[in-house]
């Protein structure tokens, strides 16, 4: 593979929601259908707090596979917490080793602990891969 640089904040893409902990399943997927968003960045409740992450497999996971009721389920119960933040800086084929090395599909992209946007798996191979092969 050719040496041409390829970084996260090139292939990131914006469509992700930031919500509170306390919101509902149905909240949140209430508000991920209006804006088309299909990852939720949990706010931290605090400094000293980490950020959490809900993605549309969770919820088909923890909540619709066992039957539990959207309404009744909050979403701090279900995302998974602490999320591994990446810088968009970072070259995509790090992004990689990282996803690869900690089973993540998805990470937010963080710049002085403001969210800029959401790297996937689809990001690094159709954006990433694709533009270092073509």
């Amino acid at each position: 593979m050719n040496k041409k640089t390829i970084l996260v904040r090139d292939v990131m893409h914006e469509r992700h929601l930031e919500l509170d902990g306390s919101a509902t399943i149905k909240q949140a997927l209430d508000a991920m259908k209006a804006s088309k968003a299909e990852v939720v960045i949990i706010n931290k409740r605090h400094p000293h707090d980490a950020m959490g992450i809900l993605l549309l497999s969770d919820i088909v996971k923890k909540v619709l596979a066992k039957d539990k009721a959207p309404e009744r389920v909050n979403v701090y119960e279900i995302m998974s917490k602490p999320v591994i933040p990446v810088d968009p800086e970072l070259d995509v084929r790090h992004c990689a080793r990282l996803f690869s090395h900690f089973g993540l599909s998805n990470a937010p992209v963080v710049a002085n602990g403001k969210v800029l946007g959401i790297v996937s798996y689809s990001e690094l191979v159709f954006d990433g891969l694709c533009e270092l092969i073509y």
